[in-house]
């Protein structure tokens, strides 16, 4: 028999449960807040969604990517800048040295005269060579093309300048009535007839292994005055030679 005197020190022990007799276990789900030991699933925030890992290295790689194709396009547009600051590339110049007609005869509408044109053409550059090809040239009344043809190509180094020779043939080509009226009015009243010149070239620029896209070079050059009276069928150019709008 125990002691009455000694002081309670513990409960007694809770009664084993009874076996299930379906062979199961009866114990009972740990409380609220107990870690399990599996990790929880991933929250999702419709501010903040969740982003797969193989997402995010996809991101970040094609950022990566933008960000070098971006440094890269400004550094060769940087050093393509600097380099045409150096080098300083300037149109070519033309002048007209000469306009020669020959064989004219303005009738029913219809002309017929051949023109001998001599221009010359420069290089301002310092370093720079030139290519000119595809060069095709035209003879016009005001704005009405008479006759057309194509230069032969050349070359132009530098600081240097070459002349070449054109000619222009029109055998009993139509003329609109305005301009048929026209050119024999100024032939009665001034001796002649002012045609306009012009040309346009493809052109290449080169300075040692620096070469810049090819790109069209147009030349402009008008009234150019050639004496011919109504009883002549010949004339030359009046006034000099004459500089031609050069532009690309």
């Amino acid at each position: 028999m125990g002691d009455p005197n000694r002081p309670v020190t513990g409960y007694p022990a809770a009664a084993a449960a009874p076996p299930n007799p379906n062979g199961y276990s009866t114990a009972q789900p740990p409380p609220p807040a107990t870690a399990y030991p599996y990790a929880a699933p991933p929250y999702y925030n419709n501010n903040y969604p969740y982003q797969d890992p193989y997402t995010a290295q996809r991101n970040t790689f094609l950022r990566r990517v933008i960000a070098i194709l971006v440094a890269s396009t400004i550094i060769t547009g940087t050093v393509l800048f600097v380099i045409w600051l150096i080098i300083l590339p300037r149109v070519p110049e033309f002048q007209i040295d000469s306009l020669n007609i020959s064989n004219l005869n303005l009738s029913n509408s219809l002309i017929t005269a051949n023109w001998d044109l001599h221009f010359t053409a420069k290089n301002p550059n310092k370093k720079i060579t030139l290519y000119f090809d595809e060069i095709a040239a035209a003879i016009f009344y005001e704005s009405l093309s008479i006759a057309d043809t194509t230069v032969p190509p050349f070359f132009m180094d530098k600081r240097n300048e070459t002349t070449q020779k054109v000619s222009f043939v029109a055998s009993g080509a139509y003329v609109e009535k305005w301009a048929f009226d026209g050119m024999n009015k100024e032939r009665a009243e001034r001796g002649g007839v002012g045609f306009n010149v012009r040309m346009v070239a493809r052109v290449s620029y080169k300075a040692g292994a620096w070469r810049a896209r090819r790109r069209y070079l147009r030349v402009y050059c008008g009234d150019l005055f050639v004496g011919v009276a109504l009883n002549k069928s010949s004339g030359n150019l009046l006034g000099g030679p004459r500089k031609g709008r050069v532009g690309l």
